[in-house]
């Protein structure tokens, strides 16, 4: 297959894309395109197939919180050995190495502010080696993952008649 990288980027836009169509876009064999992406999930390239869900749609009151945490990195395992402590809570959706003024960004979802802010009271600022934690409440997605939530925008061109 001549374009990996073509076939990552219509993938990781539309997963449900049938594999004729990927193939007729890139140019190659409906086989080759289902061998290579076997080869990808084999290889850890591709790691999920995921829908993104507008959950507000169906009244799901889902509470979403980054938090930023300051880390003291742990001698010959650095930040790598805290993140994997952090990653492997099911609350804990993303976590990032950040460089700046922060070391990680972790993203978390609960039912309530309350249950997000004691999770991050009682299980993330516990653990040896954080040494502070700021906790920012999502309040409204706008665009998640390059789409647009809530793209009720209508057709503002002018009617042109002859």
């Amino acid at each position: 297959m001549k374009d990996l990288k073509e076939l990552l980027e219509l993938l990781e836009h539309d997963a449900r894309r049938p594999v004729s169509e990927l193939a007729s876009m890139l140019g190659c064999s409906e086989y080759e395109v289902e061998s290579q992406m076997k080869k990808l999930e084999k290889d850890k390239v591709i790691l999920s197939y995921n829908t993104l869900v507008n959950w507000e749609k169906i009244g799901d009151d889902t509470v979403t919180a980054v938090i930023e945490i300051n880390l003291t990195p742990e001698r010959e395992v650095g930040f790598d050995a805290i993140a994997e402590r952090i990653y492997r809570y099911d609350e804990v959706k993303t976590v990032y190495l950040m460089s700046g003024s922060f070391d990680l960004l972790v993203i978390i979802e609960g039912r309530s502010l309350k249950e997000v802010a004691n999770f991050v009271a009682t299980r993330l600022a516990t653990i040896e080696g954080v040494t502070a934690t700021s906790s920012h409440f999502m309040l409204k997605p706008y665009k998640k993952d390059g789409v647009i939530v809530n793209d009720e925008e209508k057709d503002r061109r002018l009617v042109i008649t002859p």
